[in-house]
């Protein structure tokens, strides 16, 4: 599920516009939406990025824009558009969160007189995606780029240097 219309106009003015070079050289720049969309249909998926449909640009592509996106802070801005609209709509719960799979059950003789939960509507895509972008992990699961260093390392080890003579 793409984003809507009207989600899109919101969204539109949070994101970088599109470079455009001067002297015209180069690839123009896919469609922010659909790069967009691809982003968040990995992100609501948990696929890997070469998985990504090809109803969108290509997966080389949305990776860069997220990684430009996620930097300059644009895609903050964007998920944060996003769950407020959740939840000016009443249904964005983070009562209850999973990032992945795994929960634990409760032990037995656990105190009788906890409430029973509440039944649950099913969730949007967009609660889903905003729960994981919005989540305190994600900062630890995002490691910074490593730096490339000018220098070579030494192919040599220690005990295998010359010694002169």
């Amino acid at each position: 599920m793409d984003l809507t219309e009207r989600q899109w106009k919101r969204l539109e003015p949070l994101l970088p516009k599109p470079r455009v070079r001067k002297d015209r050289r180069g690839r123009p720049w896919r469609d922010p939406r659909d790069v967009l969309n691809g982003v968040l249909w990995v992100m609501r998926t948990g696929a890997p990025w070469h998985d990504l449909p090809s109803r969108y640009p290509p997966y080389q592509t949305c990776h860069r824009r997220f990684q430009l996106w996620a930097r300059s802070g644009a895609l903050a801005r964007v998920l944060q558009a996003m769950a407020q609209e959740l939840a000016d709509a009443g249904g964005f719960d983070l009562t209850e969160a999973f990032i992945d799979a795994t929960y634990a059950g409760a032990k037995k003789g656990a105190s009788a007189s906890a409430p029973p939960a509440k039944a649950r509507g099913p969730r949007s895509w967009q609660s889903q995606t905003a729960v994981v972008f919005l989540s305190p992990l994600l900062s630890q699961v995002q490691a910074p780029a490593k730096s490339r260093s000018s220098s070579k390392p030494s192919t040599r080890s220690s005990s295998a240097k010359r010694r002169p003579g």
